[in-house]
Order: C-alpha cells, then structure tokens, then sequence
C-alpha cells in the first residue's frame, strides 16, 4: 500500500484500470481528493503521489524541528542530568537506531564488537555499504575469538573488502557503535537472554568517555589485512625478541644499533616492520602487542 492511500482507495484504483466503474462512497472521495480520479476517469499516478511523498517528507522535517524544541524545554525543566540517555527494551529498537545512526553519519563510524548477542557471529549491517559509499569511514575493534571460525572471519573480510579498516583484540567488553561525535549505542544482552537492552547515549561527558574508550582499544589492537593471513608464523626470532629487548629497555635506536652490530637504518627498518606485522602505529604501541603475543 502506497504511503498516504488507503488499501480500498488502491484497490479501486487498481479496479477501475481494469474497467470497472467507480461507485460513490470513501475510497472513490479518497480517490478524486489526491487527483486520482477526475470526472470517474483514471489519471496518472507519478504526479498526485509524489505530492503526498513532499508532504509527508515536509510532516517529517516539521516533527523533528519541534521534537528538538521540546527536548529543549523538558530539559530546562530539571531532566537535565538524564536527557543525554534513551533506553532501548526491544531488539528491533535497537537494530533501527543502528542503521539510522549509520545512514545519518557524515564523517565516521566506530565500534567495539564482541558479536552479536543474538548470534555468536559478527553480522553484516545493510546500512554499511551505502555509509561507505558516501564517505563514511570505519573502524571496528573485533573480538579476536570472531575470526576463529569460519563465518566470523568471512563476514569480517567482506566489511574489510568494502572499505572499514578491522582490528582485533582479545576480551572486548562491550558492544559499542559510535556515529561521529553525536552519538553512541551500548547494546548489552538482558539477564533472561531472549533480548537486548540497549543505551543511546547523545552528547555528554559520558559520550566522550566512550569515544575515548574505543581509542584506547583502537591503539591497543591488531590490524586485520584484506585476506587475514599476518605474516607472523615464522615469529617471533631470536633476533626479533632481543630487538624487543632492547626496545623495552629504552635504548635509543643508535644504542641498539651498536649492540646489534648493524647500522641505525637497519634497526629503523626492522622496527618498521613489527609495527606494520602487529598493527601498532607507534613504539609503546608495538611493546603492548609484543607483550600480549608473548614475545618478552
């Protein structure tokens, strides 16, 4: 049923295209109000049903402005300290604040997956490609345990194939989507597990914390390349855990050189390496993950 036109108004559109002839009554007023009828002959659809599709779109810009001005005004009226927090009790709520958060981004979109919680696999999101196309990034911190089976790793590799840049760590505590600076979902799984609680939290200290808290995991964790094969079977060497060695210890890369008995673009060249190889973008980055991995 067209959004706007009754299910008997569309039938008897429907029926007078096939010859039927239209008798007073509801669904022909219906009719003959939105142009769809004129002097009981049928007329072209395209133009009366894009008018209604502007009206409602003009419905719709209308109740956002005034949903805007009385969040306002409840918030004045002392529900400041809980305006920045919505609580979402069913499944399906929180699946479509998900999208829209991802449909709405401009700029960006991060999160912490630990898998779903009504599925023990990561899950493609419908709303990811189109978000991508436009321009929104990604980056996603994915429980390390997701990529141990067949479908997580699958369904990781085809969002890392459409665009997101994907990291794994192990223990990630939460389920957590941040949509720009605007907002941000936690979605935990209720005590009965049948469904999902969710918090949309919009801009506060409690927004920033989250944002910082992703960027905490995002430094600690592991790249994931396009095909997921890291190129670490044959590490870590004796000559990579006595580099680590001396890293941790504070030598600078001259010191290091020396002790090792090669030039400092070597060592340079060599660090470069394990940082690319563990996915750390700095130095105490690289000591972290080396650390994890049981290389010191």
């Amino acid at each position: 049923m067209h959004e706007g036109l009754s299910r008997e108004a569309e039938q008897l559109y429907l029926a007078m295209l096939r010859g039927a002839r239209s008798e007073p009554g509801t669904a022909h007023d219906e009719l003959k109000r939105l142009g769809l009828i004129r002097d009981d002959e049928v007329r072209p659809p395209r133009s009366a049903l894009a008018a209604i599709a502007s009206s409602h779109e003009a419905a719709a810009v209308r109740a956002r402005e005034t949903a805007e001005v009385l969040a306002a005004a409840y918030a004045s009226h002392g529900a400041k300290e809980v305006d920045f927090v919505e609580v979402l009790k069913d499944a399906d709520e929180v699946i479509s604040a998900f999208e829209e958060m991802q449909s709405q981004a401009k700029s960006e979109i991060r999160a912490l997956d630990p898998g779903s919680y009504l599925s023990p696999q990561p899950e493609a999101s419908p709303a990811q490609p189109p978000a991508l196309a436009r321009g929104v990034g990604y980056r996603v911190v994915y429980e390390s345990a997701l990529l141990q089976t067949e479908r997580g790793f699958a369904s990781v590799q085809e969002s890392i194939s459409a665009g997101e840049q994907a990291r794994t760590f192990p223990g990630v505590p939460l389920k957590l989507v941040i949509a720009d600076a605007d907002r941000a979902l936690i979605a935990v799984p209720t005590v009965t597990g049948g469904n999902v609680v969710a918090l949309l939290i919009h801009p506060s200290v409690l927004l920033s914390a989250l944002s910082e808290l992703f960027e905490a995991f995002w430094r600690m964790a592991v790249s994931i390349t396009p095909g997921g094969q890291e190129d670490t079977q044959e590490e870590p060497t004796t000559a990579t855990r006595r580099l680590m060695a001396l890293l941790s210890a504070g030598l600078t890369d001259e010191s290091i050189a020396r002790e090792l008995g090669v030039s400092e673009r070597t060592v340079h060249r060599r660090v470069s390496r394990l940082q690319q190889l563990l996915g750390a973008q700095t130095r105490f980055q690289l000591g972290v993950q080396a650390s994890r991995r049981g290389w010191l």
